[in-house]
């Protein structure tokens, strides 16, 4: 048996991996590659394996840098199967056809204004064919057991986000489990992980292998942003992931205007996709803390900005308000146009609420870039920015030591590090190295690891 590393490694993006007995091959993970160039452009290679001989896709959950590739494949021939867990599934048909929408608009966007070097610039698929690839998904439970050839696997809770899953793969006598991305144990939205199982290899995730989450409360940073914000009279841009952030946010910021603790004052959520998405955690509220009193609460009190209409209607407003848009690392999505009109202005607050990838807009504005470029114009940036390190849907290395300690894994266990940059990836092989008893490695692209 062999794994094969085609993403998702010394990066947080992109994440693929082959499995393949002597029968059988499934690919965990199918990602898209985002953040720098050199990495983006890795999605239009070609992919090295035979689409032929792919069985199915085993996915953990429905981020883009762990779905986003499957259209993809899809447009280059792949009819199985690709299981994942029922929220997740639901999650994707809004998120992948979302992704293609943005990709037709940003090639349309390229070509009339001439902002691209190729002639006739392309997307890397198109809304339909992201529609299309959802015919080949098949809805599961956790922890029920499925077949694939000659191997079994099955899904378990992960926490992070609504579906996300750990999956444990049994073949060839050997147990491997693949982490996806593991959320933290006091998620303010989620469940925490569950333990693992005995295992023998475990592909780990490490993005936050090298940083502690703030012992701030979240609530508290929010507060003072939110309440600066409002004596200052500017308006408040959340650049925020459609999929539990986004939902966090709403029920963050309406707990705390119901308290007192900040002003009342519009709250849009400014985001098709979120929109959707957040009719998703109400529908699979079982896999989250929030009831179902509580998810109407949230829908009731947040103002829905579907049409293009609505959201342009937004730039005339004069009083304090916070808009929520996509996309959490501003690589996309409606957020960039609230930028163009408002990120010169040193009024605007700017709230980044996550782990923003090196490359990507959101990184650049935090590093302390005075200029960032928009839809081909250069933009000065005046806005204060801030970044809400406290909800990150990602357990930091603390985090995920305690997870493995209380799961199952025997001493020897092999473990190779994923989905991490750099220095997070070699901070977390020194950190488990030096504190557990388990044979640490750091995976490497193209990568074939025999089992």
């Amino acid at each position: 048996m062999k794994i094969t590393f085609f993403g998702g490694t010394e990066t947080v993006t992109g994440s693929k991996f082959l499995l393949a007995t002597e029968h059988t091959q499934v690919l965990v993970d199918c990602g898209l590659f985002q953040g720098f160039k050199w990495l983006r452009e890795r999605n239009w290679q070609p992919l090295l394996l035979d689409i032929d001989k792919l069985d199915a896709v085993l996915l953990t959950h429905g981020h883009l840098d762990h779905s986003g590739y499957i259209p993809v494949l899809y447009q280059q021939g792949y009819r199985g199967p690709v299981y994942t867990h029922h929220a997740t599934k639901a999650l994707c048909d809004i998120l992948l056809s979302d992704s293609g929408h943005i990709q037709e608009t940003d090639a349309k966007y390229a070509r009339k204004y001439k902002i691209s070097k190729h002639k006739n610039p392309k997307p890397l698929y198109d809304k339909a064919t992201a529609e299309q690839s959802m015919t080949l998904f098949k809805g599961v439970n956790y922890y029920q057991k499925i077949s694939v050839g000659d191997i079994q696997f099955y899904l378990q809770p992960a926490g992070h986000i609504l579906g996300a899953a750990c999956i444990i793969i049994e073949a060839e006598g050997k147990v491997i489990g693949f982490s996806g991305d593991v959320g933290r144990p006091d998620d303010i939205f989620m469940y925490p992980p569950e333990p693992l199982p005995k295992l023998d290899y475990l592909l780990l995730e490490s993005t936050y292998g090298n940083r502690r989450h703030t012992e701030v409360d979240p609530y508290d940073e929010l507060k003072e942003v939110i309440n600066s914000a409002a004596k200052q009279g500017g308006t408040i841009l959340v650049p925020a992931f459609s999929i539990g952030r986004a939902q966090t946010l709403q029920y963050m910021l309406l707990n705390m205007m119901q308290d007192n603790v900040i002003p009342n004052m519009p709250i849009f959520l400014d985001s098709p996709m979120a929109i959707r998405v957040t009719e998703v955690y109400c529908d699979f509220n079982e896999f989250h803390r929030l009831s179902p009193k509580q998810c109407q609460k949230m829908c009731q009190l947040t103002q829905f900005t579907p049409t293009v209409e609505d959201s342009k209607a937004l730039e005339e407003i004069i009083y304090p308000h916070i808009i929520i848009a996509g996309s959490g690392m501003a690589t996309g999505g409606r957020i960039l146009h609230h930028f163009k009109k408002l990120i010169s202005n040193p009024n605007t607050r700017v709230l980044f609420t996550g782990y923003q990838a090196g490359g990507t807009r959101g990184a650049k504005l935090l590093a302390g870039e005075k200029n960032i470029r928009i839809h081909g114009e250069w933009f000065e940036v005046r806005a204060q920015l801030h970044n809400l390190d406290g909800l990150s849907g990602h357990g930091d290395y603390v985090d995920i030591l305690n997870w493995l300690k209380q799961s199952k894994l025997a001493e020897g266990t092999n473990i190779q590090l994923i989905h991490g940059e750099p220095d997070a990836l070699e901070s977390m092989r020194v950190h488990l190295a030096v504190n557990t008893p388990y044979d640490v490695h750091v995976a490497s692209y193209h990568q074939i690891l025999t089992i």
